[in-house]
């Protein structure tokens, strides 16, 4: 009876994890700073650099040129209620997507894409180029 019990221990355990990479969705090779953190300071009302705004609102950008990922990459931190705006740039057609949020949006070579939302679900949560298969950076909500 008691391997039993923690046989069932065991396999309740994995199941957050097996939860949390369920929800990632897509995979993609991360951009090229991915593993970067994002840089620090803070703004009252927003912050162009993605890290936690004191304010309620918070612009990220990023743009992709080249095959490689500039401006607000890694894990960026974002406030829970915070509003959100995500501004994309690529060189490429292509859509972006914020997993989690499920958000898309097509992406025309040269003209930036806006993304508006309330930063209202916890967690981290990827921002993924579709076609390109590329993560730019990975969204903190806390």
């Amino acid at each position: 009876m008691t391997i039993r019990r923690a046989h069932v221990r065991a396999a309740l355990a994995g199941l957050p994890l097996a939860l949390v990479l369920s929800l990632t969705g897509c995979a993609g090779k991360p951009a090229g700073t991915a593993a970067a953190t994002a840089a620090s300071g803070t703004s009252a009302t927003s912050s162009a650099s993605g890290t936690p705004s004191h304010g309620r609102e918070q612009r990220i950008e990023v743009t992709f040129a080249h095959g490689k990922a500039t401006g607000d990459t890694g894990r960026v931190q974002v406030a829970k209620g915070t509003a959100v705006t995500l501004v994309v740039t690529s060189d490429a057609a292509d859509e972006v997507h914020l997993h989690g949020y499920d958000i898309e949006k097509e992406l025309t070579p040269g003209t930036p894409a806006t993304l508006q939302f309330t930063a209202d679900v916890a967690g981290v949560f990827e921002v993924e180029l579709h076609h390109a298969g590329t993560v730019l950076l990975r969204l903190q909500v806390s």
